[in-house]
């Protein structure tokens, strides 16, 4: 019984965990502070920002799952335009 609870538990908190992170089309901001407070508050902990192909490439690592992304940012709009995992 107590395995068929643990496995219902588990079952119903992993959505949570894929909804740390932030998602396309949220708006994260242009500038250096407001981006990390943004991704930080979804679940990004922010390594750095570079620039890469026109848009800001914010690294950082999820929380929930410890494993490095890269957030790409519009520098016009602010909005996060693709997630990626660091390989």
């Amino acid at each position: 019984m107590n395995l068929k609870l643990l496995t219902i538990l588990a079952l119903t908190t992993m959505p949570m965990a894929a909804l740390a992170l932030p998602a396309v089309g949220d708006m994260i901001g242009t500038d250096p502070t407001t981006a990390t407070a943004a991704l930080e508050k979804a679940g990004c902990t922010v390594k750095g920002f570079e620039a890469e192909d026109g848009r800001i490439e914010a690294k950082c690592t999820d929380t929930a799952t410890q494993q490095a992304m890269e957030v790409y940012i519009d520098p016009a709009s602010g909005k996060v335009t693709d997630i990626k995992s660091e390989d």
